[in-house]
């Protein structure tokens, strides 16, 4: 099975574009959702995460107390790389039991942290998603309804676009003006090729 990544820039449009690749037949695992359901059903998880931030982690009715443990993790840094230190293995292991239970050509794993986590160098190949940053803090404004400010600071949390650009092996450009679908279906048909070369 050929596992190919796909990420970009918080506001880029890589949920967007992983659509279209559904529609294409293509299976999407989708990495920031499984290392949330993780939290609440993995019993070694949950352990690691109570032992990291404490009982107030959890609820009474064991859902996550999310905003408590952005706060911190938003203040520090090391608590931050100590929950994805817990969070990144066990999604890398969920990926790799799911995959092997699909029958496509190719699966595409899209996470927002792929490069900084370092599963981009599981994958046979990894695809950017980019896209202006003016447009990027326009489009995470008007979802999130936050403040430019706000999506600054999460932008500036992540990878410069520079670096990730080193990185890939494939790009998608998110710009509104160039037509999103001809690029999928461009990338969809060499990966394909590739596929079968494998």
């Amino acid at each position: 099975m050929m596992k190919v990544g796909i990420t970009g820039g918080i506001g880029s449009g890589k949920t967007t574009v992983c659509k279209f690749f559904e529609l294409l037949g293509i299976p999407v695992f989708y990495a920031d959702t499984a290392g949330k359901e993780l939290m609440l059903s993995d019993l070694d998880v949950k352990k690691a995460v109570v032992n990291l931030f404490g009982e107030a982690a959890y609820f009474p009715d064991a859902s996550l107390n999310r905003k408590y443990i952005a706060d911190i993790v938003f203040k520090d840094s090391q608590k931050l790389d100590a929950l994805n230190a817990i969070i990144h293995p066990a999604v890398k292991n969920a990926f790799l039991l799911w995959s092997e239970e699909q029958k496509a050509p190719y699966v595409l794993k899209e996470a927002a942290l792929l490069f900084e986590s370092k599963s981009y160098l599981d994958n046979d190949y990894n695809i950017l998603v980019s896209s202006p940053v003016a447009l990027r803090i326009q489009r995470v404004m008007a979802r999130d309804q936050t403040s430019r400010e706000k999506v600054l600071e999460r932008i500036e949390k992540q990878l410069p676009e520079e670096e990730k650009e080193k990185l890939a092996d494939f790009f998608i450009l998110n710009n509104e003006e160039l037509h999103l679908i001809p690029q999928v279906l461009k990338l969809h048909q060499q990966l394909m090729l590739l596929a079968q070369q494998k």
